[in-house]
């Protein structure tokens, strides 16, 4: 059986994209599923990968740790699976539960192995899980790194509480995931851009506030305007060296950042953390989460009814340019790649 795919191919400073055809065996291995991947979902890291920006050899790799579609075959030993089920792979297929270990980076999908823009691939059963119903499998391949690094954020680490506030740092998957969560969940949003219309979307979405950073440079001072002068109760912390100077200036006494992002770079700070230690303030580096997390994310998606936010989908011979529109970072929520 063969799977068409997209895989990175070394250049000279960077990687290109191109298209390959990969085999499988006739059936999948004891333990593992074989799934058909309709849709696949981009993230940041995908951009860091495909742009050489952290020096990792990804030559030969396919990309994207995000993609859902529907089980085709079962090995031995996957009983609890149907033929037809609807999933959607786990970001680090090791991570069942509980604390996190470094072993597990070396089962991380669209990394250290491959990942899912492709048409088929092979998985461990315990490395799925079932997408909601309400979803579509594009909506569904958001899920597994943008919408799981945001809950586990504010709901499994920040222990998110209704009447709190959370800033939300831009407009890409992993903020636009929060404050739909800190919606649902009774939370007041603030969502920052440098784009007006982008704020005018999170405000119909349900953003509490929004604040355009490119207009007001000095963000933090009206943060605390918004909040009488106490701070956000949580930081959705996805710039990181360029954001954090003032997502500290930005934060309550008592309240979490968590740290997630690179978007700025990988630089160290340079600012001062000691508001951490003067207001109390806790600092979470944030990886995604563990499939148990995954199951309780999509329990509360499912009971809320709620719809991840898509800003466009590319055909699969289009997936150079699903790069291309999520490095320019004009997008809203998603970019998302359709297998047919």
């Amino acid at each position: 059986m063969h799977s068409k795919a997209w895989q990175f191919r070394k250049n000279a400073n960077t990687f290109d994209l191109e298209t390959t055809d990969r085999s499988l065996p006739e059936s999948p291995p004891p333990g593992a599923l074989r799934i058909k991947i309709h849709a696949a979902s981009l993230n940041y890291r995908d951009i860091i990968a495909w742009q050489n920006l952290a020096g990792r050899n990804v030559d030969g790799r396919i990309p994207c740790s995000d993609g859902a579609g529907e089980i085709v075959s079962r090995g031995e030993g996957c009983d609890s699976w149907d033929i037809g089920d609807r999933v959607a792979g786990c970001f680090f297929l090791r991570w069942q539960s509980g604390p996190f270990d470094l072993s597990y980076h070396k089962q991380d999908l669209g990394g250290n192995i491959d990942g899912m823009l492709q048409q088929v691939i092979d998985l461990p059963a315990t490395g799925v899980v079932g997408i909601p119903s309400h979803l579509t499998y594009e909506q569904g391949s958001t899920l597994p790194c943008a919408g799981l690094t945001a809950w586990y954020s504010l709901v499994t680490r920040g222990k998110l509480r209704e009447g709190e506030t959370v800033l939300c740092i831009g407009t890409g998957g992993v903020s636009i995931f929060a404050m739909q969560f800190a919606k649902a969940l009774g939370a007041r949003p603030i969502v920052l851009s440098s784009s007006n219309q982008k704020l005018r979307r999170a405000a119909d979405l349900g953003a509490w506030k929004t604040i355009n950073y490119k207009e007001s440079p000095n963000w933090s001072d009206l943060v605390w305007e918004l909040t009488e002068r106490r701070g956000v109760d949580h930081v959705v912390e996805v710039g990181g060296p360029g954001t954090l100077e003032q997502s500290l200036k930005s934060v309550a006494a008592g309240g979490q950042i968590a740290l997630i992002g690179v978007l700025t770079g990988f630089g160290p700070p340079t600012t001062s953390l000691f508001p951490l230690l003067a207001r109390n303030v806790r600092l979470d580096g944030i990886y995604v989460g563990s499939r148990e997390n995954f199951l309780e994310m999509n329990q509360f998606i499912a009971r809320e009814n709620l719809e991840p936010v898509i800003d466009h989908v590319f055909d699969f011979d289009q997936a150079p340019r699903a790069f291309e529109a999520l490095r320019s970072a004009k997008h809203f929520g998603k970019v998302v790649v359709r297998i047919p």
